[in-house]
């Protein structure tokens, strides 16, 4: 007997597949031939193809050496779809298309950091630019894009799940365009009021670049290279905050009659770099791996998950603490090293080193992750690194300035370092533990706590700064730099009480 269709529906309700007549052999032969006309009946409603019922009755009595195959079918479908013994199962694919994304990812997240730190090694030079009384205003320029930042995670989770990564990253290239530009018409008429407008359009558009990470990997990624292709996406923001602090010295610090073309140039980069989102892919046809198949909890439900998570609460505070203080950190090199007579070019140097070393030593380390997956043992070792590094920055600069580097420049390569290794490895940390909240959610979350705990962070700082009048040497932000190892000394704290549970996502995959 032949039967030309096989339908999924049919199958279950006659509690019949062919994993369960392999499993338990049936020998009522009635059973068998009700089976069959039941199915014969109903197969005009298949979505599968043939499939040989000689093969099924052998398998059916008993006789397991004839396996079920496929019969050849015009079947199509949107999903790529194996048949075998075991019915139809989905094939589960890495496509290379996903590197479009990335690469959209990073272009977003360097000009969305380059418009955030424009000024920071420039500062002095800002002040001269458009007559400031002091630099305060000008740390308000970095300020003002964390604070902007804490405002849009909201809408960039719904943002994600309704339209996807390529949505959020559209959204982000017009705010990152519109925030370019108006920064330049105020530059060039000498507006300070604009150009905080700019930085402040800046913030609106960053959350949706930096936050998409985690969710594009979940998508599009398996347990295997996740760790990477965040780390590729993510440390891509402070390679641009990199370029801003060498570009910046390089062409102003010389020549400040070049500081609107600066502006230009950062501008019209930054609209190119926008324009990569049109190479953004939707998503997979089919699920990378079995733990992309989860379904996500809705943003409401995740929210809630999330807030009575011990487990989230705990890594939250660590991960808020350090992205902040690496944001102020970076913020203020120029102001920590120009009073012991550094140059801007050398503070540059320096703001560099914390980006370009961070980012070399991360590319290498997280793949090692992926393979492993040792990510608390990595966090437990960096964590107390940073500490240590906050509380060599106090010491890091002298009054012999240009002839003693090793200080800063040393200090800034093994903090860069270890702050940026980590930071990947949180962001995949979290999924692993909370999942099936949507990544969209918990890495929203904790970029948020990161943006204003560096928004608060650089207020106080500011405010602990020696004014020009006082302090050896005037204008030195020594007590700053105290307030800031004390605290990160306490962020160790909560990595004694973060245990090791099992990685959901990670444990799936294994079992495939």
């Amino acid at each position: 007997m032949e039967l030309s269709h096989l339908s999924t529906e049919s199958l279950k309700d006659v509690d019949l597949s062919l994993t369960d007549v392999e499993d338990h052999t049936l020998h009522d032969v009635s059973s068998v031939d009700t089976a069959h006309r039941y199915l014969k009946s109903n197969d005009s409603h298949s979505t599968y193809p043939p499939f040989n019922m000689d093969a099924l009755d052998h398998s059916i009595k008993g006789d397991f050496t004839h396996k079920a195959e496929p019969c050849e079918s015009d079947y199509t479908g949107d999903a790529e779809t194996t048949f075998g013994s075991d019915g139809p199962t989905v094939v589960y694919k890495s496509y290379k298309r996903r590197w479009f994304g990335i690469v959209a990812l990073v272009l977003l997240n360097i000009v969305s950091s380059w418009g955030w730190l424009t000024f920071a090694a420039i500062s002095n030079l800002v002040v001269d630019k458009f007559h400031l009384s002091s630099e305060a205003p000008v740390n308000w320029l970095s300020t003002v894009i964390l604070f902007a930042f804490c405002l849009t995670p909201p809408a960039v989770s719904w943002v994600l799940h309704k339209y996807n990564v390529r949505g959020a990253l559209f959204v982000s290239g017009i705010f990152v365009i519109c925030g370019n530009w108006v920064r330049y018409a105020g530059s060039k008429t000498n507006n300070f009021g604009a150009v905080m407008f700019g930085q402040i359009l800046i913030g609106f558009g960053q959350p949706f670049a930096l936050g998409a990470p985690s969710y594009f990997t979940d998508q599009w990624f398996t347990s295997k290279s996740r760790v990477t292709a965040n780390a590729l996406a993510s440390l891509s923001n402070p390679l641009g905050g990199a370029i801003a602090q060498l570009v910046g010295p390089a062409m102003v610090a010389a020549d400040p009659t070049q500081f609107d073309m600066f502006i230009l140039v950062t501008a019209i980069v930054s609209t190119v770099a926008a324009a990569s989102t049109l190479l953004v892919p939707k998503e997979p046809p089919t699920p990378p791996c079995p733990s992309a198949t989860i379904e996500k909890l809705p943003l409401k439900e995740s929210l809630f998950k999330l807030v009575k998570s011990r487990y989230f609460v705990t890594v939250f505070f660590p991960f808020a603490i350090y992205v902040g203080f690496f944001n102020a950190f970076s913020t203020f090199i120029n102001q920590i090293m120009l009073p012991y007579g550094y140059s801007e070019d050398n503070a540059g140097i320096a703001g560099a080193l914390l980006i370009f070393v961070g980012i070399v030593f991360t590319l290498i380390i997280s793949p090692i992750v992926d393979r492993f997956h040792f990510h608390l043992w990595l966090i437990r070792i960096c964590v107390p690194i940073i500490a240590a590094c906050y509380i060599g920055a106090i010491f890091m600069s002298t009054k012999e300035g240009d002839d003693q580097l090793a200080g800063p420049f040393v200090v800034c390569a093994i903090l860069g370092a270890s702050s940026f290794a980590l930071l990947p490895t949180f962001l995949e940390l979290i999924p692993e533990q909370t999942s099936p909240v949507s990544p969209a959610v918990s890495s929203n979350i904790l970029w948020v706590g990161g943006q204003f705990f560096g928004a608060i962070f650089i207020i106080c700082m500011d405010a602990l700064k020696y004014n020009e009048t006082q302090g050896d040497p005037p204008g030195n932000m020594r007590r700053a730099l105290i307030f800031q190892a004390v605290i990160a000394c306490v962020g160790v704290i909560p990595m004694l009480f973060i245990p090791a549970l099992p990685s959901s996502r990670i444990d799936m995959d294994r079992k495939r």
